[in-house]
């Protein structure tokens, strides 16, 4: 079999633009049912269980998946296990999305009387308003009737397409009213390259016992000798007062170079040369400031302060390489 590279493309342009088409369609269908069922969504006291059959089923995984990820508590429900068991993980304060392009899949058809009896509201997203899942559930989204890009007319593609837009514009019309940001976003996505870079500056400074920390009057070499007793031995020395406020910062880098002004230096005090007015992060400031501020300023090392000026800890490059945010 010959595959003719002009013809494939073709053939892909019309499946492209077959469910281009089915979005504009769930466009053009877009009423005040869509924003109740946004309300719904936004007042639900329970979870949203997304069900679905096939692979309707499959776009319901996703949709339930990006609610869950975007402030929305949510789960998936097999119909099939619903109806041995399952049905039990619902509750009257629950809403269910119950997706089928027919309306009539018959696992889904079989679960609106068990799910009205628990109490939960059932709002259906079909291609058929005149179907038995539109029809019996509390609110309706029809997504069209597209016809599939499959060339058979058979295989879900088309449906498909409109039902897993449609799950996002849900998903992404309600962060935006919960007001959902990406501190927010970060929480449920720590594992992710931007979730790390949203991780706040507390999550991985270096606190206690692992930041140096000597009074003003403390001697150069004073300052060395703690430097080199800190765990982890991070490089630099913060300068504070009695109460802990920060005066003053100081590298391995900066004691280098006072190392030319000869060997007396080391018992001047760190204050005669500490940096005054060091560059710093407060803890709740995101990982991805602290990084810009440490590439800005070509440093390796910020102090870590309250709105007050309290030390409360030490940021070090090696912290946000540990933690891959670099």
């Amino acid at each position: 079999m010959t595959c003719h590279i002009d013809s494939a493309v073709n053939d892909a342009i019309e499946v492209l633009e077959a469910e281009a088409a089915a979005i504009r369609n769930v466009i053009a269908h877009l009423d005040e049912r869509f924003t109740q069922a946004v309300q719904i969504l936004l007042t639900c006291k329970g979870r949203i269980a997304v069900s679905g059959m096939g692979k309707a089923g499959l776009v319901g995984e996703k949709i339930s998946a990006t609610l869950a990820s975007t402030g929305t508590p949510s789960f998936f429900l097999h119909p099939a296990e619903a109806l041995h068991g399952d049905l039990g993980r619902l509750r009257p304060e629950d809403v269910i999305l119950a997706l089928s392009n027919s309306g009539e899949t018959a696992e889904m058809v079989r679960l609106i009387d068990p799910v009205k009896a628990i109490g939960t509201r059932m709002i259906a997203v079909t291609g058929r308003p005149e179907s038995r899942l539109a029809r019996y559930a509390d609110f309706h989204l029809f997504i069209g009737d597209p016809g599939e890009a499959c060339p058979m007319g058979l295989a879900p593609t088309s449906t498909t397409t409109a039902m897993i837009a449609l799950g996002d514009a849900l998903a992404m019309t309600v962060l935006k009213r919960r007001g959902f940001g990406p501190e927010d976003y970060a929480r449920y996505h720590p594992g992710g390259s931007l979730g790390r870079k949203l991780m706040k500056v507390r999550e991985i400074m270096r606190r206690g016992d692992r930041c140096t920390t000597v009074s003003p009057d403390t001697s150069t070499h004073g300052t060395l000798l703690a430097m080199n007793a800190t765990k982890g031995r991070p490089g630099a020395a913060c300068i504070v007062d009695a109460d802990a406020k920060l005066l003053g910062f100081v590298t391995d880098g900066d004691l280098v170079r006072a190392m030319g002004q000869g060997a007396e230096f080391l018992s001047r005090p760190v204050r005669d040369i500490m940096i005054s007015a060091p560059k710093s992060v407060r803890p709740d400031h995101l990982v991805s400031e602290a990084l810009h501020l440490l590439k800005e300023h070509k440093i390796d090392q910020l102090p870590v302060v309250e709105q007050d000026g309290t030390l409360v800890g030490l940021l070090d490059i090696q912290d946000l390489i540990d933690a891959s945010a670099v």
